[in-house]
């Protein structure tokens, strides 16, 4: 899961990016497997959808994760050499 510091001068949809890749790079999250929706996020994190949305838009754009049309997001096949070189 991903964690929040409201405190934190960082933006939030920055933690958000950092939190997924660190999942990603420590194995938690494989290739391929399906990120949580924005909606399931944003309940648990309690955070507005639209900050999500945000964070996922910028690692679909670094092309760590792709979405896919009503089947939702998902760990980029080559995710981990993307981060690396981030």
């Amino acid at each position: 899961m991903v964690v929040i510091d409201k405190y934190s001068r960082k933006p939030i949809y920055e933690q958000i990016i950092d939190g997924i890749e660190k999942q990603i790079m420590s194995g938690v999250m494989g290739e391929l497997d399906k990120l949580p929706s924005i909606r399931e996020l944003s309940v648990a994190l309690s955070i507005n959808p639209n900050t999500i949305q945000k964070a996922f838009l910028e690692l679909d754009r670094a092309g760590i994760i792709f979405s896919n049309q009503g089947r939702g997001c998902f760990v980029a096949a080559d995710a981990r050499e993307k981060i690396r070189q981030r």
